[in-house]
């Protein structure tokens, strides 16, 4: 449908709206003007929109000319609570910052909606736009399926995408990979409870804190001596806290740990031994230790044959050389994991990278100095608008096989 060429015209707009967008970030589940933002801009297209009740979501269904098989397309729109230091002439002021590139999600996403809401007259099949609140805490995609968005356009969702910017990839670049794509992260939450007392007389007290440092030392053992090398677990002591002061023995000390895993076997392995292991050592010291070990989000597992159609699809559209396999899984983890849990689809990584902004030591996501180009918006909107229809062909003939299959 030339959705590339007819992405150029409504670049600048896009563009607009995304900086708007980043000029007052929002955090978390609440974010009334990212919403405003959106609605306005989804004004006028041929669009049911529904706003969330518990979190400021919006989701949009576009209803083909023709019935036929639904795909969604989503974009995030949270920032971060993260003092902005891009530069960028429109930088945030508030506090705040997109530093992970949902504004620019935003402006595609409702790209792709302008795209392919001028073509409704040839589509056969619904498509569900998904504007997400709360991905980077507490996370929004399970409210947001709580609340019925997958199940929008009066059918369930047969296939889902959601295309994500980075500045760790060359310009124009799509990446993904097909099977587990990021990892899921989990928290590990840990307290110590000891004895406290006078650092002069450390044998009248139980301390807590040669435990803890115990506990740090023994989860990188347990990494590389419980899991299989080609499943990895990432274990990283974030926080640690203990006393008040040099001379006082406290009688807590606290860790908190994110804990990646990249397969739902590794996660229910950690989920066990870990509170295991940490209350074993502070046993062997006459301790005893509050554990809680829950997690943010699963893996994030592309459906394989999902991700083998999308690159096809990309590769016509932009050429081969702009879609490249990772050969790896990365270990930051995304909720969209939520929505290919429980359908087929692909997680796809777009790279942002300003011209003038070396690959070596290029900021990533979530540094208070990321910046990102916003002209690729036009690809992204084209790329997801794209994905959609051809998705919602793909789908459609296979259909009368599986009803002759089913009768």
């Amino acid at each position: 449908m030339g959705f590339v060429d007819d992405a150029a015209p409504i670049l600048p707009e896009l563009i607009d709206l995304r900086r708007r967008i980043h000029a007052y970030p929002e955090v978390g589940l609440h974010l009334p003007e990212t919403q405003a933002a959106v609605l306005d801009a989804l004004g006028g297209l041929p669009l049911e929109v529904t706003t969330g009740a518990g979190l400021s979501s919006v989701v949009a269904v576009l209803r083909g000319a023709r019935p036929g098989p639904t795909v969604l397309l989503r974009g995030d729109m949270d920032g971060l609570p993260l003092k902005e230091e891009s530069g960028e002439e429109f930088a945030a002021t508030t506090g705040t910052m997109h530093a992970c590139g949902h504004d620019l999600h935003v402006a595609g996403l409702v790209g792709a909606a302008r795209l392919l809401s001028a073509h409704r007259d040839q589509l056969a099949g619904n498509v569900v736009f998904m504007f997400q609140p709360g991905e980077e805490s507490p996370g929004g995609a399970l409210p947001m399926i709580e609340e019925g968005v997958l199940d929008a356009a009066g059918a369930p969702v047969d296939a889902a995408f959601g295309i994500h910017v980075t500045g760790l990839v060359d310009k124009g670049v799509f990446v993904s990979r097909g099977g587990v794509n990021m990892a899921g992260a989990n928290v590990l939450d840990v307290t110590v409870n000891g004895l406290g007392g006078h650092g002069s007389s450390p044998w009248t007290t139980v301390d807590p804190v040669p435990v803890a440092a115990e506990i740090i030392g023994a989860l990188q053992s347990y990494v590389t001596r419980r899991h299989n090398v080609f499943d990895p677990v990432v274990i990283s002591v974030g926080q640690v806290h203990a006393g008040s002061a040099f001379n006082i023995i406290p009688s807590t000390a606290q860790l908190a740990c994110s804990v990646r895993t990249l397969s739902r076997e590794s996660f229910e392995q950690v989920s066990v031994e870990l509170p295991r292991l940490v209350e074993s050592i502070a046993a062997a010291h006459g301790c005893t230790a509050d554990v809680d070990f829950h997690q943010l989000y699963p893996a994030t597992i592309n459906d394989a044959g999902m991700w083998e159609h999308a690159k096809g699809v990309l590769g016509e559209v932009f050429g081969a050389g702009r879609v490249t396999d990772r050969p790896d899984p990365i270990m930051g983890s995304e909720d969209f994991s939520y929505v290919l849990e429980r359908v087929p689809g692909c997680f796809i990584h777009l790279g942002a990278r300003p011209d003038d902004v070396p690959a070596e030591g290029a900021p990533s996501n979530h540094s208070a100095t990321v910046r990102f180009d916003d002209a690729v918006l036009g690809d992204q909107a084209a790329a997801l608008a794209e994905l959609a229809v051809r998705t919602l062909t793909k789908l459609a003939s296979r259909r009368p096989v599986e009803v002759a299959a089913q009768a």
